[in-house]
C-alpha cells in the first residue's frame, strides 16, 4: 500500500512538472496580451533609465582599471567604450519615452546590450587576446542585458536575448582559442589562461540566466492574469475589462466596426442562491456563463462583473446584439437548472440592457450607465427580456 502510494505520488509529481514545463514554453514563444505589453512597455522605459545609469557607472569602471596599473591602451579602450554607451543610452532613453509603443524597441535594445558586451570584449582583444574570454566584469554584462528582459515581460525577448549572448560569446571563445597559434597565445599574465572548461562553464551559466529569467517572465505573467480573472468562472474580470476598453475602442474606431456592450443580471439570484444553497448557485452561474461564453465571435468578450452581472461585448450593431442575446435569453429560459441533492429544477432567466459605441457612450463608464439604466427597465418590466433603447 506504501509502495502504490509513493508511486502515485510521484506519477503526479511528474504530471505536475510536465505541465509547468508546458506553460513555460508558452510563455517562451508566445506573444504576451495587450496588458502584459502595455506594463512592458514602461518597463522599457525603466530599463533604458537603468541603462543610463549604468552607462554612467560603466565610465569608472576604465579609471579604476588605470588606478590598478593597467596599460595605457585598455583604458583608452575602455574609455571610448564607455562614452559610446552612453551617447546609445541616451538614445534608447529617448525614443523609450516616446508616448508610441515601438513594438521594435525592447528587440533592439536587447540586441544592442548584447553585441555592446561583446564589443568591448573584442576590442579588450587587441590589447591582450586572453582579456577576450577570461575578463569577468565586461562578461557579467551579458547577464544583466538577459535580466533586464524580464521587465519588458515578453518571454520571447529573453529567449531571443539569451540566445543571441550565448552565441555571441561562444563564436567569440572560438575565434579566440582558434586565432590562437601556440599554447603560449592564450596565457596572459594578467588574465590568466584561456580553459575550455571554464568557458563551457560560462556558456552554461548564460543557459541558466536565460531559464531563470523566463521563469520570472512567465510568474509575472501568471500573476497579472490572475488579477486579471473571475475566480469562479475563470472569466476576466472587472480590471480586466477597465483595462482592456481604451484599446478595444480604438481597434473598433481604427478598423471602424461596430461595438454594442451588454450588462445581463440573473433575475432574482439572491432568491435562489437561497433556495438552492450557494454551491448550486455557483453551479448555475457557471452554467449560464458556459452558454453566454458559446455565443461568441472571434475577438468579443464575455466578463464577469461579480455576483450575477455580466458583460457582454459584441463586435456588431445594436441591433444584431439584440437578436443575438434574446435568443441566448430564450435558450436560458427553456433549459431548467438542475441542483443537486435532488432537489426539483429551477428556472433560470436573465435580462439585459444593451448600449452602443458610441452613440450611448464614449467610453466605459457611460456606456455602462445607459446599459444599466435599460437593464433596468428591462427588470422593472417584469425581468426576463432584453431592451435596447430608452423607453
Amino acid at each position: 500500500m506504501i509502495a502504490g502510494g509513493t508511486g502515485a505520488r510521484s506519477t503526479g509529481t511528474m504530471h505536475t512538472s510536465l505541465q509547468w514545463l508546458r506553460e513555460l514554453a508558452t510563455t517562451m514563444f508566445a506573444r504576451p496580451d495587450e496588458v502584459m505589453l502595455e506594463t512592458g512597455a514602461s518597463g522599457e522605459l525603466l530599463v533604458a533609465r537603468l541603462r543610463a545609469l549604468l552607462s554612467i557607472l560603466v565610465l569608472l569602471l576604465p579609471l579604476a582599471n588605470a588606478a590598478g596599473g593597467a596599460r595605457a591602451s585598455e583604458t583608452v579602450i575602455g574609455l571610448a567604450a564607455a562614452v559610446f554607451v552612453n551617447l546609445m543610452a541616451q538614445l534608447w532613453l529617448a525614443l523609450a519615452r516616446q508616448p508610441q509603443r515601438h513594438g521594435w524597441l525592447p528587440f533592439a535594445t536587447g540586441i544592442y546590450d548584447v553585441t555592446a558586451t561583446t564589443g568591448v570584449l573584442v576590442l579588450l582583444a587587441f590589447g591582450d587576446r586572453v582579456a577576450a574570454t577570461n575578463s569577468l566584469v565586461v562578461w557579467c554584462f551579458y547577464l544583466i542585458a538577459i535580466a533586464m528582459t524580464a521587465l519588458r515581460n515578453d518571454g520571447r525577448l529573453t529567449m531571443f536575448v539569451g540566445i543571441l549572448a550565448i552565441v555571441e560569446y561562444a563564436l567569440l571563445v572560438w575565434t579566440v582559442i582558434a586565432s590562437g597559434s601556440s599554447p603560449d597565445q592564450l596565457v596572459s599574465a594578467d588574465y590568466g589562461t584561456v580553459a575550455v572548461a571554464s568557458q563551457v562553464e560560462r556558456v552554461v551559466l548564460l543557459a541558466i540566466m536565460t531559464l531563470l529569467t523566463v521563469t520570472i517572465v512567465h510568474r509575472m505573467q501568471r500573476l497579472v492574469e490572475l488579477t486579471g480573472r473571475d475566480t469562479l468562472t475563470g472569466l476576466p474580470n472587472r480590471l480586466w475589462l477597465s483595462q482592456r476598453m481604451p484599446r478595444i475602442f480604438n481597434a473598433a474606431r481604427n478598423q471602424g466596426e461596430s461595438l454594442t456592450l451588454a450588462l445581463l443580471d440573473i433575475d432574482r439570484f439572491r432568491r435562489l442562491n437561497d433556495e438552492i444553497g450557494h454551491a448550486d448557485g455557483d453551479r448555475a452561474i457557471r452554467q449560464i456563463a458556459a452558454t453566454l461564453d458559446a455565443e461568441l465571435h472571434d475577438r468579443e468578450r464575455l466578463v464577469r462583473l461579480g455576483g450575477e452581472e455580466f458583460v457582454l461585448l459584441l463586435h456588431c450593431p445594436i441591433g444584431s446584439a439584440w437578436e443575438r442575446i434574446d435568443r441566448v435569453r430564450r435558450e436560458i429560459a427553456q433549459r431548467p437548472f438542475q441542483p443537486g441533492r435532488g432537489m426539483e429544477p429551477q428556472t433560470v432567466t436573465i435580462s439585459a440592457g444593451l448600449a452602443a459605441w458610441p452613440h450611448d457612450g464614449s467610453d466605459l463608464s457611460a456606456l455602462l450607465g445607459s446599459a444599466d439604466r435599460r437593464l433596468q427597465q428591462a427588470k422593472h418590466d417584469g425581468s426576463n427580456r432584453v431592451i435596447a433603447r430608452d423607453a
